[in-house]
C-alpha cells in the first residue's frame, strides 16, 4: 500500500512561474500526457496534491499486453489467461483471449515518471481552480499556454461546477487488501451483495484485492464489502475506494485539456479506467506534443483532440447502455448469459472487440502519426 510523501510545513514553499504545458494529475492520465512530450524541449510541469505513486485508488488490472506497449512491465505483479465468474446458479470458467495482469501502482508511476524525461518536472501542490491560462493551487499560481486537467472526477478546471454524489453519474467501489494468495481473478455478479454491480478479487502476488462496486452511487458498498470478505474467509483490511465516473464527458473545454476521470474516460459496465487513462493520455500528450515542437497550432489540438475523444463517445455510451441493462435481467437470464461467453469463439469476439476501444497498439504508434479524424455524425454526452 502506498506510503504518504507529500510535503508538508516548511517544505511547502510559494510555487509560481511560466511554463509550457502544465499537467494537473499525477496518476496513469497525467503522466502518460507528460511521457509523451519527453525530448520536445518543453517546459512540462505535473503537480498533484499527492507524491507520485502516493496514493492508490483502483484493483490495479490491466491487459497485459499494455503493460509491455509502454514499457512498464517491471511493475507486473499476477498474470491470469481466465475470468472466473460466479452467479447464485453456479460458477463460469472464462478463457480469454489475452492476459489480464495486476500491477503495484506504486512502481508503475515511477517506471511512467522515468519516461517522461529531464524535462519535466513535479510538484505537489493542491489545485483549486482555473483562469483563463493560469492554474490556481495553495502554493501559488502556475501559467501555461496549454493546461491538462487529469485530476480526477471532479473535474476541477472545468467552468461549471460539478453534481456531486450520490446525484452525480458516478459508480462507487470499496476494497479490502489483505495479505493472502489467489490463482484466479474472478467476478460475483449476485444481488445478496449489490443490486447494480459485481465484486471482484484480483490477486496480486501475495496481496488479494476484494472488493465490491455498485452502479448506483446511492447504494453504500462497505457492508457487502465485508460480506463478501467474510464469505471467502479473508479478514477486511487495508480498505481502498473511490467515486467512480461511468458517463463521458467533453474532453476540452474553454481552451483547456481534460484526460482520464476528468472527462469520464472510464468503461461503464466493467469500471476499466486505467487502460483509457493511458490511451486519451497518450492522445492528449502527442497534440500538445505538436504545438510545443511547432507542427500545430494550440486551437488545432484543441480541436483534434476533442474529435479524438467524441469519435470514442459511441462505445462508451454502449456499455453504458449494457451497465444500465443488466441489473433488470432476471437473475436466472443473466447466468444463462454468462454461461454462453464459456463458448471461446463468443468469448474472443467479445473480448477482442472491448480490447480494441482502447487497443495496445495505439502506445507503439509513431509520435507524429496523425490521429484518426471521426465523422461528425458520433454521438456525444455532455
Amino acid at each position: 500500500m502506498p506510503v504518504r510523501a507529500t510535503k508538508r510545513g516548511e517544505e511547502r514553499t510559494p510555487l509560481e512561474g511560466e511554463w509550457d504545458v502544465v499537467v494537473c494529475g499525477a496518476s496513469f492520465a497525467g503522466l502518460a500526457v507528460a511521457r509523451e512530450l519527453a525530448g520536445a524541449r518543453a517546459r512540462v510541469l505535473v503537480v498533484d496534491r499527492y507524491e507520485i505513486g502516493e496514493r492508490q485508488t483502483s484493483a490495479c488490472g490491466i491487459p497485459t499486453s499494455w503493460l509491455y506497449a509502454m514499457g512498464l512491465e517491471g511493475s507486473l505483479q499476477q498474470t491470469f489467461s481466465e475470468l472466473v465468474v460466479h452467479t447464485p446458479y453456479g460458477t463460469s470458467r472464462w478463457q480469454l483471449p489475452w492476459s489480464f495482469s495486476t500491477f503495484d501502482y506504486r512502481t508503475l508511476c515511477a517506471l511512467l515518471w522515468d519516461q517522461c524525461g529531464p524535462d519535466a518536472e513535479f510538484e505537489t501542490a493542491k489545485v483549486s481552480g482555473r483562469t483563463g491560462n493560469v492554474v490556481h493551487t495553495d502554493r501559488g499560481d502556475l501559467r501555461a499556454p496549454l493546461i491538462v486537467d487529469a485530476l480526477g472526477w471532479r473535474r476541477i478546471l472545468g467552468r461549471a461546477a460539478n453534481v456531486q454524489p450520490p446525484e452525480a453519474t458516478l459508480s462507487r467501489g470499496l476494497e479490502v487488501h489483505p495479505h493472502s494468495t489467489g490463482e484466479d481473478m474472478e467476478l460475483w455478479l449476485d444481488r445478496k451483495y449489490v443490486p447494480a454491480g459485481y465484486g471482484w478479487s484480483f490477486p496480486a502476488d501475495g496481496e488479494l484485492r476484494v472488493g465490491v462496486g455498485s452502479f448506483d452511487p446511492r447504494y453504500h458498498v462497505k457492508e457487502p464489502t465485508v460480506a463478501l470478505a467474510e464469505d471467502l474467509d479473508i479478514p477486511a483490511v487495508r480498505y481502498q475506494g473511490n467515486w467512480i465516473p461511468h458517463k463521458i464527458r467533453p474532453a476540452v473545454e474553454d481552451g483547456a485539456f481534460f484526460v482520464g476521470d476528468s472527462a469520464g474516460h472510464c468503461l461503464p459496465t466493467t469500471a476499466e479506467g486505467i487502460r483509457t487513462a493511458l490511451y486519451f493520455g497518450i492522445a492528449c500528450g502527442r497534440e500538445l506534443r505538436a504545438v510545443v515542437e511547432g507542427t500545430s497550432s494550440r486551437a488545432e489540438a484543441l480541436e483534434r483532440y476533442r474529435a479524438f475523444s467524441r469519435a470514442h463517445a459511441w462505445k462508451f455510451n454502449w456499455l453504458l447502455g449494457v451497465q444500465r441493462l443488466l441489473p433488470k435481467l432476471p437473475p436466472p437470464v443473466a447466468h444463462g448469459v454468462i454461461t454462453a461467453f464459456r463458448s471461446r469463439t463468443l468469448t474472443r469476439l467479445v473480448f477482442d472487440t472491448y480490447l480494441g476501444i482502447a487497443p495496445p497498439e495505439f502506445a507503439t504508434r509513431p509520435r507524429d502519426a496523425a490521429l484518426p479524424s471521426p465523422p461528425e455524425a458520433e454521438p456525444v454526452v455532455a
